[in-house]
């Protein structure tokens, strides 16, 4: 926990501090923005105060007075229901403003962690509760130098697997082998596994209309063939397995023949359009200084697709925030699901991954977008045509 970082990020922001709660671990954004060990058994709440200035301070259970103890300042120890509320009246004495994992509306369900009844008695002391939506952004979602070197070698050995794996289908077509969905998902698995890599689930691979849903995942019970004359997409993430490991998240999308059919072509190169325009968006904004917002990519892709009369087809955030898990707590490219306006700010990384689903196939083109100091890039291979298999 760097305290003299987060008390300068708040008197910048115009708030007398940030308020930590928990219970039962349900919010671990205040484990890893703290430092705390999450692994540990927390049956009671616990309350920490980080003021914008002066010392931060807690409150405890008496069961388990040392949950804190790994923080700096006071802790003050409470048992009954009473005591507890005053305990928090005297925690936040003098703050008016001040931020929780809170969501208005919960816009942002990645970090509405506080319950609602929290939130009314915390509101009860006083004070006016502001999202720590740009706090946590800042402090959890910015990589290190060490976290874009595993993601650089993540995205290497992806690039490298996702092209074996187009190969794999093309080569099992070729000798007229039977090769299902479930099969290609395996086949990845056990390279990323033999690669050193690891995911929390998939990868999508997904056949003609079963593209069209974008969160289809095969099952050995439920498995398309396939065939020659078929489209293929490849949704894949995976991330290093070492400490300070982040995800690499890509998709691609191939024909099983020799000329894939003019309206995928047609589809294929409004989704590329799509993805660069608002790649360019960003690179361009970053190059020139401008304060960038989620919502303002989202509506980047978004345009090309609606001008080329897909509008409907097109039914999900153009990105997301991208860190230690494949959908991070980072600023959104989302001006449909949600209305994103954090900022986009140095050191974090994204996904612009914009999509049409039609009835008998779905499209979707991604990259991963990284934000240094004065510049932003695509981390990996960008897909330039349709992959022929």
């Amino acid at each position: 926990m760097n305290l003299e970082a987060m008390q300068q990020a708040l008197a910048a922001e115009g708030l007398d501090g940030w308020l930590f709660f928990d219970h039962h671990v349900r919010d671990p954004l205040a484990y890893r923005v703290l430092g705390l060990d999450s692994g540990r058994t927390v049956t009671r709440r616990w309350y920490y105060f980080i003021p914008s200035a002066g010392e931060p301070r807690g409150l405890v259970h008496n069961i388990e007075p040392g949950v804190l103890d790994a923080l700096p300042g006071e802790k003050t120890k409470y048992s009954s229901w009473p005591a507890q509320v005053e305990g928090l009246r005297k925690l936040l004495a003098g703050a008016r403003r001040i931020a929780m994992q809170y969501s208005p509306e919960c816009a942002i369900p990645y970090l509405s962690m506080v319950d609602a009844g929290t939130i009314e008695l915390v509101r009860r002391t006083g004070v006016e509760i502001c999202s720590s939506a740009d706090l946590v952004q800042q402090f959890e979602a910015r990589w290190t130098a060490a976290n874009l070197a595993r993601h650089l070698e993540a995205a290497r050995l992806v690039d490298e697997i996702r092209e074996d794996s187009f190969q794999f289908v093309g080569d099992k077509l070729r000798i007229g082998e039977r090769i299902t969905e479930f099969a290609v998902q395996q086949y990845v698995r056990g390279r990323f596994d033999a690669a050193g890599l690891e995911t929390d689930h998939g990868p999508i691979v997904a056949v003609n209309e079963n593209a069209s849903d974008p969160h289809y995942e095969p099952e050995e019970s439920h498995s398309r063939e396939i065939r020659r004359g078929d489209w293929l997409l490849l949704d894949m993430w995976a991330k290093r397995r070492t400490p300070d490991a982040v995800y690499y998240d890509i998709t691609w999308t191939g024909y099983c023949g020799e000329q894939p059919p003019a309206e995928m072509e047609n589809i294929f190169s409004v989704v590329k359009e799509a993805r660069d325009r608002a790649v360019r968006f960003v690179e361009e904004g970053v190059r020139a200084g401008r304060t960038l917002r989620g919502f303002e990519v989202d509506d980047a892709a978004r345009e090309v697709i609606r001008a080329a009369g897909f509008a409907e087809h097109f039914f999900h955030r153009t990105g997301h925030s991208i860190g230690s898990e494949v959908h991070g707590t980072g600023a959104n490219m989302d001006n449909l699901e949600t209305h994103d306006e954090r900022r986009i700010i140095p050191w974090t990384c994204f996904s612009v991954e914009p999509g049409i689903y039609l009835p008998k196939f779905g499209v979707r083109s991604e990259v991963d977008v990284f934000v240094g100091d004065g510049e932003a890039r695509v981390t990996g291979e960008r897909q330039e045509r349709i992959v022929l298999i």
